[in-house]
């Protein structure tokens, strides 16, 4: 036990945990302190750790004193290892997770597993394979709200007394139990279980072993859960039926894709951008600014920087803030929304046999939706995909073919101006590229797809709390790392024209941009910067459409395009680092010829057939 151990001794505690049953919220609550997040060795997954702290969240994100900490925690760290349903590794990140407990055994002290109250036979499978490892363990039944307001009722002391270690009941996020988890870990003892007997079969040992678990699991369970589901409950259950229905399902996704094109498309890139960018900058910042610089710093240079064509606040900040900002705000609240109802894991359900198609299964959906917040991010999420065949595939797929909020926003308010046929020969466009490309991709490179095994968390009414929280995170986030990379670009673009390069550049691109796409030459500044952010070369597209420089065809041939860039220079970086240099050339080197292509093509069939949009 920690406390009996020298004091000069750094102890290790690790925290272990099914994907997404609140193990981050924990680990902030027990540490409060500067977290050092480092690769594993030989591998991009990552692995944070901090020291422990003496005070615990509260409700409303303020902190209390907890119980004074134990010696031996006052000189221990706390591991935070990456989310693992299986010792048996998979994926990247499940090999992480076994591979450290075996690599450390001797150095752990204790191991903590968190599990979701509510789902609890996935959790006690990893306490059943986590007590054949000899280690110390404490188990933290997490999320014991929604679980009770699911009807589960968990007989804790008979849990604990069947596994011979501490069980603790929490609600991390808001701070309740962590006292009780780190008066627990001291006291961490190695858990007795009795495997249960089951008759031999022709299944492989692997195989065998695993129904042995869960077979012991299954007893276990019988002895300490009871259920009563609410009447309220039970609707819930048979509309999350609904929603992966063959048929209905597609009905629920119909609706859903419908309300987020009113809500972000109409009223976001509508109403909010026309407001903010007539109003606000075309009536009163944009003016305002250039009666100041001219008054103060009456200097044409000065004056093109800042309030020029290709001005700092002209452009990168009207850009930024009267375009993209009212778009990514209402997305950001659309998607938290959706994530808090627990409906895109049905998605992936949904999207299953299409993606089987492409060498994929119905978890690659999970990635390319967070890839609708953030590609950069969603690439870094393809590690819970189990073969590097999936994970590369997807990550070309998120490349091409998968836009981010901001870009999504700007495409559905520009789109929203033409019609609802624009709107699916976009779509239609981009979707049937990527099938092309993942069947394609799926034949040459070289692997097997794995199996389709998915949990499905229950439907519950999204928390106005939670709604706030990320939205306000995000659109942080959009501020502090999007923002600035608008005033880059901007500032590259103000070089570029000064000095006559832009100029050149367009005669040069000419014939691609004009012919092929028929497009303004103005265009070819637009795709230009989109290399630097795609989201901020459709904000330029959007400008000139708002400015009546680009008509119906014209919109949707460009959408297309900058659709199928790269998202930004952080993402190549992300697959470089994930996959290294030559994958992330390749990705380049195909999508971007690409785009162009189908562009063209779709360009040139729009002019032979005489369609009219």
């Amino acid at each position: 036990m920690i406390a009996h151990q020298a004091a000069t001794e750094q102890m290790r505690v690790v925290l272990v945990g099914n994907p997404n049953v609140g193990k981050s919220a924990l680990f902030g609550a027990l540490t409060h302190q500067r977290v050092i997040v480092s690769n594993y060795p030989g591998t991009t997954v990552e692995i944070a750790q901090a020291g422990f702290s003496d005070s615990t969240a509260a409700q409303n994100g303020k902190f209390r004193r907890g119980a004074q900490l134990d010696a031996g925690l006052k000189n221990a760290i706390l591991i935070d290892t990456p989310g693992t349903n299986s010792l048996s590794a998979q994926s990247d990140d499940e090999r992480v997770t076994a591979e450290y407990l075996h690599a450390h055994h001797d150095e752990i002290s204790a191991v903590v597993q968190v599990a979701d109250a509510k789902n609890l036979r996935r959790a006690l499978l990893l306490t059943v394979q986590l007590a054949q490892l000899g280690l110390p363990l404490v188990l933290v039944l997490n999320m014991m709200d929604e679980a009770q307001a699911n009807g589960v009722h968990i007989d804790t002391a008979r849990l604990s007394e069947k596994l011979g270690i501490d069980v603790v009941q929490t609600v991390a996020v808001r701070g309740e139990g962590i006292d009780a988890v780190l008066a627990a870990i001291p006291a961490a003892c190695v858990p007795h279980v009795e495997l249960a007997p089951v008759p031999p079969s022709q299944y492989p040992p692997r195989a065998q072993k695993l129904k042995q678990e869960l077979n012991t699991v299954d007893l276990l369970l019988h002895e300490i859960i009871t259920h009563s589901v609410p009447e309220d409950r039970r609707f819930r259950r048979q509309l999350g039926r609904w929603m992966v229905h063959p048929v209905l399902g597609w009905s629920f996704l119909l609706i859903v894709l419908w309300l987020m094109f009113k809500f972000v498309g109409e009223f976001g890139a509508g109403t909010l951008v026309g407001f903010l960018e007539e109003t606000v900058f075309g009536e009163w910042i944009n003016p305002a600014a250039t009666r100041l610089v001219d008054a103060v710093l009456p200097i044409p240079f000065v004056h093109d920087l800042l309030v020029g064509d290709y001005g700092i606040i002209t452009m990168a900040l009207s850009y930024g803030i009267a375009i993209v900002f009212p778009i990514v705000t209402t997305f950001f609240l659309a998607f938290s929304i959706l994530e808090d109802t627990g409906y895109l894991p049905r998605l992936a359900i949904m999207f299953n046999r299409v993606f089987t198609l492409i060498g994929l299964n119905g978890k690659a959906v999970l990635p390319m939706v967070l890839g609708l917040g953030c590609d950069t991010m969603a690439t870094m999420s393809t590690r819970v995909l189990e073969t590097r065949k999936e994970r590369l595939l997807t990550t070309l797929l998120l490349a091409l073919g998968v836009p981010c909020s901001a870009q999504l926003g700007v495409t559905l308010g520009m789109l929203e101006q033409v019609g609802t046929a624009a709107f699916f020969l976009w779509g239609g466009v981009v979707v049937a590229t990527m099938l092309i490309v993942g069947l394609l991709g799926a034949k040459l490179l070289p692997g097997k797809r794995s199996d389709f095994i998915i949990e499905l968390p229950p439907l519950r009414l999204p928390q106005l709390g939670n709604i706030a929280l990320k939205t306000l995170a995000r659109v942080e986030w959009y501020l502090k790392e999007v923002l600035p990379l608008f005033i880059l670009g901007t500032l590259i673009l103000f070089a570029l024209d000064k000095t006559g390069v832009l100029t050149v550049i367009e005669r040069l691109a000419s014939p691609l941009v004009v012919n092929a796409l028929g497009l303004p030459a103005g265009a070819t500044g637009a795709f230009l910067i989109g290399f630097l952010r795609r989201d901020y070369g459709a904000a330029g597209l959007f400008a000139m459409a708002l400015a009546g420089e680009l008509n119906s065809q014209q919109i949707v041939v460009s959408m297309i395009v900058i659709t199928l860039f790269v998202p930004c220079v952080a993402n190549v970086l992300m697959i470089a680092k994930e996959y290294g240099v030559r994958v992330a050339v390749s990705v380049c080197l195909v999508v971007f010829p690409l785009a162009f292509t189908v562009g063209a093509l779709v360009n040139g069939l729009l002019n032979m057939f005489q369609v009219t949009l």
